[in-house]
């Protein structure tokens, strides 16, 4: 990487070049390839972090089409398409993930790609297949499999390490085991089981820097401070509905209304009955604001049909007055939404 620009040294041309937005880089690798080496290099992310232009960039993957991601960039309220997943699995479902150390993780799941002649499924429930996504090479990678194959599961991101918990197994055996990730050394260990498994699917989130796992329908939360304390259960009457989290806080949408988690109150920050009718959306969050993406609408007792949805909705919880805003629709993905998560790079 040398001769960036010419008259100016390497290091202030990557500190110009830090400003550039991610979805321009593609473009940028075309002028030369001391600019090509430059974009893809570890250096430059890190000076993009040190002149504080790194990017909140949400990445989701939806039904439509199988095994694609996009990711959104509200600086430039712009979508990019990830190369293909290079699962052996068609139509990956089911599945964990999250973002950690600017890389992607897609853990687990399975198939749930169905013969339309006979009916039959053709892939398998649950995995232990791990892939990451490098931002800066721009590459899919398998990782080291987990240590049981899961679908369903909650998994989240704990002092950078990787935590999965619970879901179901091969012949849809629920479990109640859990296991940790150390991505520096690509290494699966076993952590303390959760003290019950329900037969339902369970999420997991990170509030207050311990891991949350929830399962539907249930109103008891297992909560993991630490490894080495293990599973506390606990039950905060949080409404059932969608949930993110936005700077620690717990949001939750439920009965048409978001609601804001204080402790064991809950208060009323916005109305939600424009999403009643979606099913399958995901609601997460980015920044100081809440998402609301994807989903379908229908059938019901009027209209049989089902239409796929690419909607991005929005609202900054922050401000005094919050109200919904749409931002650019998905331009890839569309329907039920299999997977989101957000990454800071």
């Amino acid at each position: 990487m040398s001769g960036l620009i010419e008259g100016i040294p390497d290091a202030v041309a990557l500190r110009c070049l830090a400003h550039v937005p991610l979805d321009l880089h593609p473009n940028l690798e075309l002028v030369s390839r001391s600019w090509r080496a430059a974009i893809r290099s570890d250096e430059l992310f890190r000076v993009r972090k040190e002149v504080g232009s790194s990017e909140d960039l949400l990445c989701v993957c939806a039904f439509d089409p199988e095994n694609i991601w996009q990711v959104y960039s509200p600086n430039c309220d712009r979508w990019l398409t990830l190369p293909l997943l290079p699962s052996r699995i068609r139509h990956l479902a089911h599945f964990g993930a999250l973002t950690t150390g600017r890389k992607l993780f897609v853990l687990g799941g399975g198939s749930d790609a169905v013969d339309p002649l006979t009916g039959d499924h053709d892939g398998t429930f649950a995995t232990d297949e791990v892939w990451s996504y490098d931002f800066v090479q721009r590459r899919w990678t398998p990782r080291a499999s987990m240590l049981v194959p899961r679908a369903m599961f909650a998994c989240c991101v704990l002092n950078g390490n990787i935590i999965v918990a619970g879901g179901f197994t091969t012949c849809r055996k629920s479990i109640s085991g859990a296991e940790m990730y150390d991505p520096e050394n690509d290494l699966w260990t076993s952590i303390p089981d959760l003290h019950r498994t329900h037969n339902s699917a369970c999420s997991g989130l990170v509030v207050n820097g311990k891991v949350h796992v929830l399962h539907k329908g249930l109103s008891t939360v297992q909560v993991l401070e630490s490894v080495k304390l293990g599973w506390a259960v606990k039950d905060y009457g949080w409404p059932q509905g969608p949930m993110a989290v936005v700077e620690d806080v717990l949001y939750v949408m439920s009965h048409g209304l978001l609601f804001k988690q204080e402790g064991d109150t809950s208060k009323m920050v916005a109305s939600a009955s424009d999403f009643k009718c979606r099913i399958g959306m995901v609601m997460t969050s980015l920044s100081q604001e809440v998402f609301i993406v994807g989903g379908v609408i229908g059938p019901d007792r009027f209209n049989w049909d089902i239409k796929p949805l690419s909607d991005v909705d929005v609202l900054t919880v922050g401000s005094d007055r919050p109200t919904w805003r749409k931002v650019a629709p998905m331009t890839r993905c569309r329907g039920t939404i299999l997977g989101c998560t957000q990454l800071t790079i």
